[in-house]
C-alpha cells in the first residue's frame, strides 16, 4: 500500500489532484486508514496510469471514468494508441532536436518549420479519441451492431479485413491509380454499410490508425503481407486529397 504522498512523488500528480480524482470518484484508493490517509494498492495504481495515458490523448476527466467504468474497456487497445502516440512524439522531438544542431553548428539561417507541425500527433490523438465512442459515429455503430449474432459479428469483420488484405497485392501498383481506388470505394461502403457513415474525413482517421503501428497494422500485415497497412494509407490519403 502507498499514501497519497508516495503515489503523488511515483506518479508526478499533486496530491491536490488525487484527492479531486477520488471526489469525483475517478480513482478511489484501496482504503482509507484508521489515522484517515487514503491508501493505495496495485490496482489503483493502474487505473492511474490508464487516466494519465486517457489524458495524454486529450480526454477530460469525465470521460475517462465513464471510458474505465464501462464493461468493454479494452486495456490493449489502449496501449496501441498510447504507444502509437508517444512514437509519433518521439519522432517529433528528434526532429526537433536535428533541427535546432543543425543550425547551431551550420550558423546557417534556416527557414523550414516542418520540424514544428503537429497535425499527425494531433489528427492521431482525434480519431484515438473518437473511436472511443463520444461521437455521433459511434452510436450510429451500436445502432447497427445490436441486431447482429456474435457469428455474424465475425463474419463483418473477416470481410473487412479480407478488403484491407487486398491491398497488399497491389503495392506495386500506384496508390492513386484506378485498381487502388476502386478498392478505397470498396472499403468506404463497406463500413458506410456495417458501421458508420464514412466520410472522406473519417475515412483518413482510420487509414491513419491502419498503418499507424500496433496491432492493428500488425493485423493488416498479417492478412496482407508485409506493407500492406502503409500502402492501404496512401491509397486512401490520395483519394481523400482528390
Amino acid at each position: 500500500m502507498m499514501t497519497v504522498c508516495e503515489v503523488s512523488a511515483l506518479a508526478g500528480v499533486s496530491v491536490r489532484a488525487l484527492h479531486h480524482y477520488h471526489q469525483i470518484g475517478l480513482l478511489s484508493p484501496a482504503k482509507i486508514s484508521e489515522a484517515g490517509y487514503r491508501l493505495y494498492d496495485d490496482a489503483a495504481l493502474e487505473r492511474l496510469q490508464h487516466i494519465l495515458l486517457f489524458r495524454e490523448l486529450g480526454f477530460s476527466l469525465k470521460e475517462i471514468r465513464e471510458i474505465l467504468d464501462s464493461s468493454d474497456f479494452d486495456r490493449n487497445r489502449a496501449l496501441d494508441q498510447q504507444i502509437a502516440l508517444l512514437q509519433m512524439k518521439k519522432e517529433h522531438l528528434e526532429n526537433l532536436i536535428a533541427l535546432a544542431r543543425g543550425i547551431k553548428m551550420t550558423g546557417v539561417k534556416n527557414l523550414d518549420f516542418t520540424a514544428f507541425d503537429t497535425k499527425k500527433i494531433d489528427e492521431y490523438a482525434r480519431q484515438a479519441k473518437e473511436s472511443w465512442g463520444h461521437t455521433p459515429e459511434f452510436r450510429q455503430f451500436e445502432e447497427k451492431a445490436k441486431g447482429r449474432t456474435k457469428e455474424r459479428e465475425r463474419s463483418v469483420s473477416v470481410e473487412l479485413m479480407g478488403i484491407l488484405a487486398k491491398f497488399g497485392g497491389m503495392q506495386q501498383l500506384d496508390p492513386a491509380g484506378s485498381a487502388a481506388q476502386e478498392q478505397v470505394k470498396r472499403l468506404q461502403d463497406f463500413i458506410t454499410k456495417h458501421f458508420y457513415d464514412c466520410s472522406d474525413e473519417i475515412l483518413f482517421s482510420l487509414g491513419q490508425m491502419y498503418a499507424g503501428g500496433g496491432s492493428m497494422t500488425e493485423n493488416i500485415d498479417r492478412a496482407g503481407g508485409a506493407g500492406t497497412a502503409a500502402f492501404a494509407f496512401r491509397a486512401i490519403e490520395a483519394h481523400c486529397r482528390r
